[in-house]
This record gives C-alpha cells, sequence and structure tokens, in this order.
C-alpha cells in the first residue's frame, strides 16, 4: 500500500469511530499538534446536531473550511498537523486537500454499524445523539485506496495498533526521524 507523502493527516471515520481519540494519540506520536474538527463547528451546527438534525452540504462547508484553514496554518509552522474529521464525502476530502493545497492523507478509521452503534451507546457526546448514526452511514462514501490519499485501518484494532500503522505510512515526515 501506498500513499503520497503528507504533512496533514486527518483521522476519518463516522461519529464513535475514535477520530479524536486516536487523532490526539497520533499527534503525541509525531510531537505534532492535533486539532479536533469538532472544535470548528459554527454554533448553529452545534445546534442542530443537538437536536438531532443531520447537518447538510451547506452547514458542513464553512466547518470543512475552518478546519482546512487552520491544519494549513498548523503544518507550516510545525512541519506536521493531525486532525480529527468526519470528512464522510469524498467532496468533503477533495475540499480539505483543495484548501490545503497540498496533499492530506486520510486514515480511514473503517468500522461496522454494528460495532461503531456498541460504542456510541457507551458514550456520552457533547451534541451527537445516537439517533443520528444512521444519517453518518447514510452519508459516508467510503474512501478507495486506488483513487484517494488514504489509510484504512479497522476500528477493532487498538489504538496503539493504529497510531503504529500510521506512523508507518509517516516515514516522510522529518519530525519522524528525528525522534526516531
Amino acid at each position: 500500500m501506498s500513499t503520497t507523502p503528507a504533512r496533514i493527516i486527518i483521522v476519518m471515520g463516522v461519529s464513535s469511530s475514535g477520530k479524536s481519540t486516536v487523532g490526539a494519540a497520533l499527534g503525541r506520536a509525531l510531537h505534532a499538534p492535533f486539532l479536533d474538527g469538532d472544535q470548528y463547528h459554527p454554533p448553529a451546527n452545534v445546534e442542530k446536531m443537538r437536536a438531532g438534525t443531520p447537518l447538510t452540504d451547506d452547514d458542513r462547508w464553512p466547518w470543512l473550511h475552518a478546519l482546512s484553514a487552520a491544519l494549513q496554518e498548523a503544518a507550516e509552522k510545525k512541519g506536521v498537523a493531525v486532525g480529527a474529521c468526519s470528512a464522510l464525502k469524498r467532496a468533503y476530502r477533495d475540499f480539505i486537500t483543495q484548501k490545503a493545497g497540498e496533499p492530506v492523507l486520510f486514515v480511514y478509521l473503517d468500522g461496522s454499524r454494528e460495532v461503531i452503534a456498541e460504542r456510541m451507546a457507551r458514550r456520552s457526546h457533547e451534541y451527537m445523539p445516537t439517533s443520528l448514526l444512521d444519517s453518518q452511514f447514510a452519508t459516508l462514501e467510503v474512501p478507495d485506496p486506488a483513487s484517494e490519499n488514504v489509510l484504512v485501518v479497522p476500528v477493532t484494532d487498538s489504538v496503539d495498533k493504529i497510531v503504529r500503522t500510521a506512523v508507518g505510512a509517516l516515514g516522510h515526515l522529518k519530525s519522524f526521524k528525528r525522534w526516531q
């Protein structure tokens, strides 16, 4: 499996797939800033989700723009940046990459609806009710490793294993070489 070298890495997947946990761990492993996409949603998006209303594309574009700009700025300062973002549609992934102006590696946390539903039932999220899980899977366009810069990892792997797999795909990063 070969990926295009990237300084911006986004851990992606549906709600409760582990994006924030894996992204934070990957950021620590790379000594890179970690930006949680949830922090870039405008208040109106948060309120819609809290009310159990799925976001539309029009809701998502400003959020994706803000996150993309922040990731690009962080990568400029530190040489690498890690983000967590659902990035459910290919158009969203293409938009993020275009706004970043450079390759972005998407680490896709791949899990079945059953596994994700079980995880979602065990956690409490500020504004993502379990009622939105079906809309997450309905929106998801599974990334294609043949045509997208994506590393697919099973959500059932441990966080450590997922981080090791991702770091293994990022040997081109100078910061990785520095601390190895």
